[in-house]
């Protein structure tokens, strides 16, 4: 009997800190990146999961300063040239929600999709 609980012992003593650790994120808690490039948004619709907080990560490749703006989103934030940002969104019921750079507003247009 001895020589069976040593084993077991031995085995919950390595797997209980793996068991208790904070499992590691998913792949759907990576931001959703939006990048500025040319004073357009590439993509210029994202896909987002229904009834969930989201991170947004805005990647402005250009040089000039340009405004990542959305009533529906309840956002209005200023991205630097050549700098990133992250804006939290949601949870977000299904649906389309639109957004546009203030600063290059004829080109900068975009959309949340919610499903």
């Amino acid at each position: 009997m001895h020589r069976l609980i040593a084993p077991l012992a031995l085995a919950a003593a390595l797997l209980l800190p793996a068991l208790t650790s904070r499992a590691p994120a998913l792949a759907d808690d990576a931001p959703v990146t939006i990048v500025i490039k040319d004073h357009k948004f590439e993509p210029a619709e994202v896909k987002v999961p229904a009834n969930r907080r989201v991170t947004l990560l805005v990647d402005n490749q250009d040089v000039t300063s340009e405004e990542f703006e959305s009533a529906e989103l309840k956002v209005e934030k200023i991205v630097g040239g050549r700098k990133q940002m992250k804006v939290a969104i949601g949870p977000l019921k299904p649906g389309r929600y639109p957004f546009f750079g203030e600063f290059h507003e004829a080109t900068a247009q975009g959309a949340v999709l919610a499903e």
